[in-house]
Parts: structure tokens; sequence; C-alpha cells
């Protein structure tokens, strides 16, 4: 039992970890584009960043509850906490790599697949059906399925979009279209923001309520309600830290962003990451907000879009799951090598 006590308060402390990563790396999610077109001064975006994703977090729980109960089958889990230790300790790695590579990888995808990952090498070790140890149908249906295709919806609605607006403001002088949207492009990002914290901080929390939940510290696989505020209080810590490498990246090497631009891309993603939010699926934010940049910036020409630095930010989206499956597989295959696990 002490031991069980000791390696949940670890995995609440590691997951805690990755909700303030996940903060700061994902900052450039909201705040990218309002830096890059000079809307919002660098510290003036992330203070409203930081609280908008603290109000976020506290709204709704329905990605936590796919995380927590969705992914893994808790009652063949038998109490082996062990593999989400080594999840978290996969998705934590490889966010720090891309970090220091100033990658906008997916936090989501990092989460997910060092879950698969651990998942499957505990179940392999055990004898256990991997095809119901895993909740394959589950993990399809609500997160393999949004994860793929909500980076698609991105792209075609900020397409959409811009196309629109700009059908709609073809008359009127450039400067007055910058000074209009200057201001809408505020609202946008506090709309980016508010979804982001809705559906990132919600892994966290799940989480946490799995490890809770197998320890037997609650009966069912609901979040309570310190845990919300602690994922939500430590996710807006991470944001005001910054994220300034991916910042950069997202902000001034996809595509030159003018006010209309950014408005088009941020309030395209902040509707696809709240519908997923509704839906209950752990969508990437960072796929989402990519994407919809890449929308948006195609309209003018596609040789506005600089697809060199674009093609290295999709080899990021399509290693993540991997990358982190096989990093948490290491974690677990170790500590059982060394009778920890």
């Amino acid at each position: 039992m002490e031991t069980t006590i000791i390696i949940c308060i670890v995995i609440i402390l590691l997951s805690l970890i990755f909700d303030y990563i996940n903060g700061f790396h994902d900052t450039a999610n909201a705040i990218a584009t309002v830096v890059s077109t000079r809307v919002l001064s660098p510290k003036a975006a992330i203070i409203m960043a930081a609280g908008l994703n603290l109000l976020g977090a506290l709204i709704g729980t329905n990605v936590a509850k796919t995380i927590s109960d969705g992914i893994l089958d808790m009652e063949i889990l038998n109490n082996s906490q062990i593999i989400i230790l080594s999840a978290i300790v996969g998705a934590i790695v490889w966010n720090i790599i891309t970090w220091i590579l100033g990658l906008p990888s997916s936090s989501s995808h990092a989460l997910i697949g060092g879950l698969i990952g651990s998942g499957t090498v505990y179940g392999l070790y055990h004898g256990l059906d991997i095809n119901v140890f895993l909740k394959i149908q589950s993990i399809t249906e609500k997160v393999i399925i949004p994860l793929f295709a909500s980076p698609l919806i991105g792209f075609g609605a900020g397409f959409i979009l811009m196309s629109a607006l700009c059908w709609i403001v073809y008359k009127i002088h450039p400067v007055k279209i910058k000074h209009i949207f200057a201001k809408l492009q505020i609202l946008s990002s506090a709309l980016m923001a508010l979804t982001h914290g809705m559906n990132d901080a919600q892994k966290s929390m799940g989480i946490i309520t799995m490890s809770l939940f197998l320890s037997g510290f609650i009966g069912a696989a609901e979040v309570p309600t310190w845990v919300k505020i602690a994922c939500a209080v430590t996710m807006a810590i991470g944001t005001a830290s910054g994220g300034w490498r991916i910042i950069k990246t997202m902000g001034h090497k996809i595509f030159k962003l003018e006010t209309i631009h950014g408005f088009a891309a941020e309030s395209t993603a902040a509707g696809v990451i709240f519908t997923a939010s509704m839906l209950g699926a752990p969508i990437s934010t960072t796929h989402i907000i990519s994407s919809s940049i890449l929308g948006v910036g195609s309209t003018k020409r596609l040789s506005a879009v600089r697809w060199g630095i674009a093609g290295n930010i999709v080899a990021a989206w399509i290693l993540t799951i991997p990358a982190s499956a096989l990093i948490s597989a290491i974690v677990l295959w170790t500590l059982r090598l060394f009778h920890l696990a």
C-alpha cells in the first residue's frame, strides 16, 4: 500500500510537470500570431493567454474522461500504475526534445503515444490481449481519427474563412483592414487561449484521475475539483513562462502574417478545438493552429508559405506518437529490468 501511495504521488507530480511543460511548449498556439502582427506586446499576450488558459482548464471534463478511461482498460490494468508513470516520462522527454529544436509538436500525441507504448510493453510481458487491454475502438474513434483529421479540417477551414474575408474586404483600404482586424485579433487570440486550456489541461487531469482511481483514492473515474484547480493553475504558470522558440517558428517562419491572417487562423483553430473539447476528443491544439496558418497562407499564394518549415513541422507530427511510445516503452522495460515494474 505504501508503494502504491508513493507511485501515485510521483505520477501526480510528473503530471503537473507535464502540464507546466505543455503550458510553455504550447504558449505559441494562442499568442504567436498576435505577437508576430504586433497587435499585443509579448508580455501582454502571455498574461492574457495565462489567464484564459486557467479559465478554459476549469470548463468541462470530457477530454479528461477520454484520457482516464478511453485508452487503457483499467480493470485489466490491475493497479499497475507503472504504465502511467512510464507514459508521462516518455511524453515529457519528447516535449523537451521538440522544444529544444523549436518544433511545435503535439503534447497530446506525446501523452497518448506514451500510454500506448508503455501499455503495449506491459501487455506483452503479462500475456494480455493487446486488442482488449488497449481500447482499440475507443482509441481509433476518440483519439486517432480526431488527431489526424483535425489538422486537415483546420487547413480547409482556414483556407475557406480567409478566402471569404478577402472577398468581403477587397474594396477596403489596407490600412483600415489592418486597424479593424487588429482589434478583432485580440478577441480571436483570447478564444484560442480559452479553448487551448479546455483541451490541453484536461489531459493531465485525466492521467491524475486514472492514478487516483487505480490507487483506490477515488471510487470512480471522475475528476476531483482539486485536480481541476491544480492542473489549471500549473498550465497557467507554464503559459506565463513563455515558449519563445516555438513562438518564433509559429509566428514568423511559416508565413508572414498580417492582422487579418492572424484573425482567420486563430478563429478557425478556436472553433475546431472547442468542438473537439465538447466531444471529448483530445486533439492537438498545436496541429490545429499550425494547419490553420498554412490554410490561411495558401490563399495568398502557395509560394507565400515556407513549405520547408511546414515539412519539418509535419515530420514532427508524424514522429511524435511512435517516438514517445518508444521512449515510454524503454522506460517501462528499464524499470522491469531493475524489478521495479
